[in-house]
């Protein structure tokens, strides 16, 4: 005895031919309103869907009106042949979804518009269907066909959309990095410029900008920057690796719970906040900061604002210079023994900090006033009277304070 095919039709030699006469009849009359019903659908979507409430002409109301026309043609052509695979209409559906992935849409909305429409369409051909005459259990093997043509279509689209996605993410990067690599290169950078790559990059240009530059994290397997830093331009590629992040100063960021946890550990040198177009001074007094961290005259863990330390930063700018201080100021110290050196510059440095009080450098380096005292006599017979010199204790200052086994202490 012949059972039902998986559409409710009956088998067998005599159903087969009548269900065909059935399915053709059916499509053909479809076929016929398939234009009218379409009027009601794409006015159904437009109702419903926020983002389709558009004037009906231009290329955006003429794909509307094509994706519909060529879905419910689908639906009719699984009618008349249910082993139709409906490879051009599900093509045309790829494009419609690589078209809102294009234009920077969320595929939401034609997700949205596919299930109103197709409940809709259902609506007004399932009618038709029942003017037929057509036992329940067609009709609702006709319903199911609708949902699986919706259900085809829907996968078109959203493979579109992902396959365009992913070469848009791609274009997105490398659009990014030609914008950074304008604002921290050698060159001069212009408003126009930076407008024109903005634009393309999708990034909203910031009155002002700071520059992050990370170490090796501590964590080898951490090695990726920031996260909770929207808008930020990264590169991870440099070396040392570099996030450009805007209106840092009104966004909070640096000082949050979140950038300290984003960083993994990794030591992190923040340049000052310059315009836009100076970028590229940030990220270098951020990589000068970043050098002097890792040879222990800054902080070497943690988060390290240039703003905090610009007079070591100064100091460091110019390093031939320094050493030149450093030798000419520090010279009488090479008569003392290597091991009073340390003790005795220490020394010098709290008293010249704590304005010449004795009580104040024996309280600042944790030692007895009469050690004070005793260390002081020392300078006095290598320096002299240099040390009442002003321009002498200016210069005894700077060379003690760029010492990295003091800067640590003082």
């Amino acid at each position: 005895m012949a059972g039902p095919t998986p559409h409710g039709v009956p088998t067998g030699p005599a159903a087969a031919s009548g269900a065909a006469s059935v399915r053709g009849d059916l499509a053909d009359l479809l076929r016929a309103q398939l234009e009218d019903v379409a009027d009601e659908v794409e006015e159904e979507v437009r109702r419903q869907v926020p983002e389709y409430a558009r004037p009906a002409d231009g290329a955006y109301g003429r794909n509307l009106r094509a994706g519909v026309v060529q879905a419910l043609t689908l639906f009719v052509d699984h009618i008349a042949d249910p082993r139709g695979q409906g490879a051009a209409i599900a093509a045309t559906y790829y494009e419609l979804g690589r078209g809102e992935a294009v234009e920077g849409r969320s595929l939401d909305a034609l997700q949205s518009a596919l299930r109103v429409g197709g409940l809709h369409a259902w609506r007004l051909m399932g009618r038709t269907a029942e003017e037929l005459g057509l036992d329940s259990t067609t009709v609702t093997a006709l319903g199911e066909l609708a949902f699986r043509t919706v259900h085809e279509v829907a996968e078109a689209a959203a493979a579109g959309y992902a396959e365009a996605q992913s070469h848009s993410t791609d274009e997105l990067a490398r659009r990014r990095r030609r914008l950074l690599e304008l604002l921290l290169g050698d060159g001069p950078v212009s408003p126009e410029a930076v407008q024109d790559l903005a634009h393309g990059a999708r990034w909203r240009v910031p009155a002002q900008v700071a520059v992050v530059t990370l170490a090796a994290p501590a964590d080898p397997n951490a090695g990726e920057p920031p996260q909770a830093m929207p808008g930020a331009l990264v590169d991870m590629e440099s070396r040392p690796p570099r996030v450009l992040v805007p209106d840092p100063e009104g966004s909070g960021r640096f000082g949050s719970r979140s950038f300290t946890l984003g960083l993994q550990g990794r030591p992190a040198a923040i340049g000052p906040t310059v315009p836009v177009t100076e970028a590229a001074r940030s990220l270098r007094w951020a990589t000068r900061a970043l050098g002097l961290m890792g040879r222990g005259i800054l902080p070497r863990q943690g988060v390290v604002r240039c703003a905090d330390h610009l007079s070591t930063l100064l100091l460091h700018s110019d390093e031939p210079v320094l050493d030149r201080l450093q030798a000419r100021a520090l010279a009488p110290l090479d008569a003392a023994s290597e091991g009073q050196r340390p003790r005795l510059a220490e020394t010098l440095l709290a008293w010249l900090l704590s304005g010449s009080n004795v009580p104040d450098v024996a309280a600042r380096l944790h030692i007895h006033p009469q050690t004070v005292r005793y260390r002081l006599r020392q300078l006095e017979k290598l320096f002299g009277d240099a040390l009442h010199d002003p321009d002498t204790r200016l210069d005894l200052i700077l060379a003690l304070r760029s010492t990295p086994t003091l800067t640590s202490e003082q």
